[in-house]
């Protein structure tokens, strides 16, 4: 135990004598809270739409009025005949063409065709387009009065755990994932290719302290650094967004440890395979941020990515901490919901652990 706080007060020192390191450790966890926090929206907003209203009666207007209406569609400034010129020019994302007997249709009873095209460039985009369009006419048609009768069978529908439609609720709680995944392991990583780089890992080996000492005095030295950085962001995160959890913050608590205990083993195995710092960081890059970003479930859904590199996310620490993370901040189930993800995430991290030390074993010299 000697040994292993000797390591760690040895990299605590070298942390802090390297201002660069201890600012990066600080800044850029915060400018990718930032520009996560605010730059991904997976609601689609701010829709340019080209509406033609070839009918120009008062039942039309209030038809392409309300389109607007609904904060989600934007007028383009289009002068042309045909919409459709607007789509291909990349104008507009959609056009509404009301017909000329639009007005005379319903009011004789019958049903009027509004025609409604949709740049389908971006498939998630057009399906976004297409169901608030169908939306807003269920609506218009209902407010109207032009319902043929009284159904039978109502809908009542609520949103639960975020009725406001709060993205942040989303992607915040993602980031913390995505931050803790990646900073932690960076540092871990440089700490331990450094020392190769330079040489000084030759008197560790020839030295009598173990693999295992090593591992764990540094794994502690960066496990009180990514606390820091976990208090930090995650305050931050919480008052910029204005977040807070629901029930019971205990299992996000330790999740956040037991999570960072394995990213820094990551970044510890990528230090010992490197050979220099270059190496570290790339693999921390590709492998890391990679995976943490696009196989964690942060913006896609686990459940659209196909066999087998599906396969790939259940080794994905982020996956389990993000779905803590989030439970914390929007569901509030608690240990219930979650603990299975504390397993999944302390094996994860006594399996890097394990590789790490096997790896390093190898290279010490015989006692």
């Amino acid at each position: 135990m000697k040994r292993i706080l000797a390591q760690c007060r040895k990299e605590l020192a070298q942390f802090r004598r390297d201002r660069l390191t201890l600012a990066l450790a600080f800044i850029l966890p915060v400018m990718t809270l930032f520009i996560f926090g605010f730059a991904i929206r997976l609601e689609a907003k701010n829709i340019s739409i080209v509406v033609q209203d070839l009918d120009r009666s008062n039942l039309s207007r209030r038809y392409s009025e309300g389109i607007y209406e609904t904060n989600q569609f934007v007028p383009v400034r289009w002068s042309g005949s045909d919409p459709l010129d607007a789509l291909d020019r990349g104008i507009g994302k959609a056009a509404v063409i009301i017909p000329s007997d639009f007005n005379r249709e319903i009011t004789a009873g019958k049903t009027s065709t509004i025609q409604v095209l949709i740049d389908g460039t971006d498939v998630n985009n057009a399906r976004v387009i297409k169901n608030s369009i169908q939306a807003f006419t269920r609506s218009f048609v209902q407010n109207q009065g032009l319902t043929a009768g009284t159904s039978k069978i109502i809908a009542r529908t609520r949103l639960w755990f975020n009725p406001g439609r709060q993205e942040s609720l989303y992607i915040v709680p993602g980031v913390f994932g995505v931050i803790l995944a990646i900073y932690p392991s960076l540092l871990a990583a440089l700490a331990m290719s450094r020392e190769k780089e330079q040489g000084t890992i030759l008197q560790t080996y020839a030295s009598s302290i173990s693999a295992a000492e090593l591992l764990l005095g540094k794994c502690l030295a960066y496990f009180v650094v990514g606390i820091g950085q976990a208090l930090f962001v995650i305050a931050l995160g919480c008052a910029v967004f204005r977040i807070w959890f629901v029930g019971d913050p205990t299992p996000f608590i330790i999740g956040t440890g037991i999570f960072l205990i394995a990213s820094i083993m990551f970044g510890l195995l990528i230090g010992v395979r490197a050979n220099n710092r270059s190496v570290a960081v790339q693999g921390v890059a590709s492998a890391g941020f990679l995976l943490a970003l696009l196989l964690s479930g942060f913006i896609y859904p686990l459940s659209n990515i196909p066999f087998p590199l599906s396969l790939v996310t259940y080794i994905v620490p982020a996956r389990y901490f993000i779905e803590i993370s989030r439970d914390a901040f929007v569901r509030g189930t608690g240990w219930a919901g979650v603990w299975t993800a504390h397993a999944c995430l302390t094996a994860l991290a006594f399996v890097l652990f394990s590789i790490a030390r096997r790896i390093m074993g190898r290279m010490q010299l015989p006692g």
